[in-house]
């Protein structure tokens, strides 16, 4: 029977049950409504110390303000969440709901909560607050991913298997070549990550982004600065953040948003990549790798699913998406846009989130990934001797000439389809190749493993390269 037991939260609460790639990450957590307001709270404060810092606010309200923010239980996410629709954000309702726990610690202090700030101010610091600590979880679970494949490159460094192009067979490559380009892409991803992670600035410009209202309480307050008021207040905030400085407010100067849209479009694809290889190599008839702790089906009892993989290549569909999304808000009107700066709030939320789930998983995969080599064997064998055709064209073109190699081995590769020999064996009987080349060195040139290239040294060359926790790449 269903519980009559009531709901322990709002019944139109996003517990993640439709996004199990992210449900359960700490990019989930610190992108919660919580977070949010726990971050926009963090701005409020922030702002008043600030303006502290430089005589524009008394330190007693800058205390008492950071303490009220402290308690952030106080403000109820679903309140504050209704009470937007009034005026389209939810910094507004939150603001005299900090207003008034300040007036009850310091009666004096309430008139410098939010002073000269406008709602964009405070709710664009909090999104890159939020993004900054969103990241910090992502970050790591690269670096364990990036971990993860070096090794797994350096163990199969020789591994022979089948190259695909166009879904076919081409010619022999090695396990340890895949893994380390999928690690290339992880730490490619994470340097983009990690400079946007650098460079997200904090918001502040007041009603029109010109810092008019901060010169003028300075005035009527009678506080000198030396330079700027508005100007050194925008430092003292940044400072305040943790953020990084803007050289002008970006109210509808969108290339914060852009950037951190594109690495984490980026990152997703990247991961991406791992995932979607994963999966073709995990196929039943392939079998040439298996996910370590593979999913259940609720029908089928022997199977074992890569779920890992399928949540990465889920996310990997949707955040391109959601980037188009945010690269369309770069189209913002005047200095305050109607609609296109509202619009983003839920795509890079849900971008965050998607990233950091499909980074975790990433991290359990490459950690967790089995390797088959015996399958990868059998695989370049199934052709039996043609995936290395390219290989004897270039020996056979030394010897007889281009076309008369072409030739022949066009009619050896045929017979050997059509009557189901080995390659060398067609070879051997191949008129235009008789005594051409010994049996054993026509068994060789066949062997896929004596096609490889320099796919070794391409390994020993990536996995040259460092990543943050391991300057030597090992």
């Amino acid at each position: 029977m269903p519980s009559t037991e009531p709901p322990t939260e709002p019944s139109s609460a996003d517990a993640g049950l439709l996004s199990p790639g992210r449900a359960g990450s700490a990019a989930e957590e610190a992108t919660s409504d919580a977070a949010y307001v726990r971050a926009m709270l963090d701005a409020e404060a922030a702002l008043t110390r600030a303006q502290a810092a430089l005589g524009l606010a008394p330190e007693s309200a800058a205390a008492a303000v950071t303490a009220a923010a402290a308690d952030s239980a106080r403000y109820g996410v679903r309140d504050l969440a209704l009470r937007a629709r009034s005026g389209g954000n939810p910094v507004i309702p939150l603001v005299a709901d900090l207003t008034a726990a300040v007036a009850e610690r310091d009666p004096e202090a309430g008139p410098y909560v939010h002073r000269g700030a406008t709602s964009q101010d405070i709710l664009d610091t909090a999104a890159m607050l939020v993004a900054a600590r969103a990241l910090e979880p992502v970050l790591a679970d690269l670096d364990g991913a990036a971990a993860g494949l070096a090794l797994l490159a350096g163990q199969h460094r020789d591994t022979p298997m089948p190259g695909r192009t166009l879904t076919q067979h081409a010619v022999p490559t090695t396990f340890g070549l895949k893994a380390a380009g999928w690690r290339s892409l992880v730490l490619d991803a994470r340097e983009r990550l990690a400079a946007v992670r650098a460079s997200l600035p904090a918001q502040l410009g007041g009603a029109a982004g010109t810092l008019a209202a901060f010169k003028a309480f300075a005035e009527a307050d009678g506080t000198v600065l030396e330079g700027d008021p508005g100007i050194r207040l925008l430092a003292a905030y940044a400072a305040e953040t943790g953020l990084a400085e803007p050289a002008l407010p970006w109210h509808t100067l969108r290339t914060p948003i852009a950037d951190l849209a594109g690495a984490l479009a980026f990152t997703a694809g990247a991961l991406g990549k791992l995932a979607t290889d994963v999966l073709l190599l995990s196929r039943t008839e392939i079998g040439e790798l298996s996910e370590g702790t593979g999913g259940g089906s609720s029908a089928m009892p022997h199977k074992a699913n890569p779920v890992r993989a399928t949540l990465i290549a889920a996310a990997a569909r949707q955040v391109p998406a959601l980037a188009s999304v945010l690269y369309g808000s770069l189209a913002a009107e005047d200095e305050r846009p109607a609609g296109a700066w509202h619009a983003e709030w839920q795509p890079l939320r849900e971008a965050l989130r998607l990233v950091g789930g499909a980074a975790r998983d990433a991290a359990e995969l490459a950690d967790g990934l089995r390797v088959h080599p015996h399958r990868m064997r059998d695989n370049l064998d199934a052709t039996h001797g043609l995936i290395v055709s390219e290989h004897l064209a270039a020996a056979f073109t030394a010897l007889i000439g281009r076309g008369e190699a072409k030739a022949a081995l066009a009619r050896a590769t045929r017979r050997a389809v059509e009557e189901g020999l080995e390659l060398d064996e067609a070879l051997l009987e191949e008129p235009a190749l008789s005594g051409v080349l010994p049996k054993e060195r026509l068994r060789d040139l066949t062997d896929p493993v004596n096609y490889l290239g320099s796919a070794g040294e391409l390994v020993d060359r990536a996995l040259r390269r460092g990543t943050p926790f391991s300057p030597s790449g090992d």
